[in-house]
């Protein structure tokens, strides 16, 4: 019952009219001037009626969501870093506090993509476990084209990575595939730039700037959580380390801030560029779990990110870290780093 309103006891002719506007307003939708008019009554009448209602537990409003989904968690996260959408999903149970990247994040997130694209867009892809995980459990998708954003970990594993996962995301769609067949890393600028001028390879690139919705992982600098940080040498990784690399994404480095550093890296590797990163009108980012939190909060600070699929360990973290998002996505500058 409302605060500081008396209960009043209603009669059985009160209790039945009640009822009955509530049913047309709730459940047949029919709007309180019609009600009014059929009732006889003013609208103003129907609507402290189907107040009353509501006090006297006539109507019951329940908001329901899929149990796995957190819609409180989410929502205070989306306001906190001003993205467009955010999706906060359950840990499972049987899952370490600190593992990352739990699978039923690519359900979530091939749900959300089933929201997001629609016909006729550009969809990009970037390498990472989440990605690849998103494209597994895909089963509906307007028609569109299908383009890697980036190449793979390892060329060998190509067909189970992120080659795989463009051609499954095309053929759901029914549109074409533009994968990458082409390492993420390479020894050195010389040679990514003599791979980013073959043809298959070129052919990919063209079609960045036309990237409508792209869906990207995010790993934190330590062994196992990213993909650059696991292809590097021990003194390149305490490079990056020294210049405060907290977080990568489809091979760029940023600090804990959300600022870029390590440009080096990022003309050795086969990746989209972070300004056209940027111009992507929707990027979506999957990634979870404990371990990842403070990544994640540093990518959200570069603004390159629109939206969010992320567990309860994650957000949890960011809903209460010191430092929250600066500005909503895509309103900040590139501050490039070293």
């Amino acid at each position: 019952m409302s605060a500081g309103r008396p209960a009043l006891r209603m009669g059985p002719a009160e209790l039945v009219q009640a009822a009955a506007m509530a049913r047309r307003f709730y459940l047949e939708g029919k709007s309180k001037i019609q009600i009014a008019e059929e009732f006889g009554v003013s609208r103003f009448k129907v609507a402290r009626v189907l107040e009353t209602a509501l006090e006297h537990d006539l109507v019951r409003i329940e908001i329901r969501v899929p149990a796995e989904l957190d819609a409180e968690r989410s929502d205070a996260l989306r306001a906190r870093y001003g993205l467009r959408h955010a999706v906060v999903v359950e840990s499972p149970a049987d899952v370490e506090a600190d593992a990352p990247d739990p699978e039923n994040l690519g359900e979530v997130a091939a749900d959300l993509l089933g929201e997001l694209v629609t016909e006729g867009d550009v969809l990009g892809l970037a390498w990472g476990r989440s990605t690849i995980h998103m494209a597994a459990a895909l089963d509906r998708l307007p028609p569109c084209t299908v383009v890697q954003l980036t190449g793979v970990y390892d060329a060998g594993t190509a067909e189970r990575g992120s080659v795989e996962a463009v051609r499954r995301a095309a053929q759901v769609s029914g549109g074409e595939a533009h994968p990458i067949y082409a390492p993420m890393l390479l020894p050195d600028s010389a040679t990514a730039a003599a791979l980013r001028g073959q043809t298959g390879i070129a052919r990919a690139f063209e079609y960045f700037d036309k990237v409508t919705v792209a869906c990207v992982s995010i790993g934190s600098w330590e062994a196992g959580i990213s993909t650059v940080y696991d292809m590097l040498g021990e003194e390149e990784r305490e490079h990056y380390a020294s210049l405060g690399a907290a977080a990568e994404m489809s091979a760029h480095l940023f600090d804990a801030d959300g600022r870029r550093i390590g440009r080096d890296l990022g003309e050795r590797c086969i990746t989209v560029e972070a300004d056209r990163l940027r111009r992507i009108p929707e990027v979506v980012a999957i990634a979870g779990g404990g371990r990842k939190a403070d990544a994640i909060g540093a990518v959200l600070r570069s603004g390159l990110v629109t939206s969010l699929v992320t567990d309860t360990a994650a957000a949890d973290h960011l809903l209460h870290e010191a430092t929250p998002g600066l500005r909503p996505a895509r309103e900040r500058t590139d501050p490039d780093g070293v």
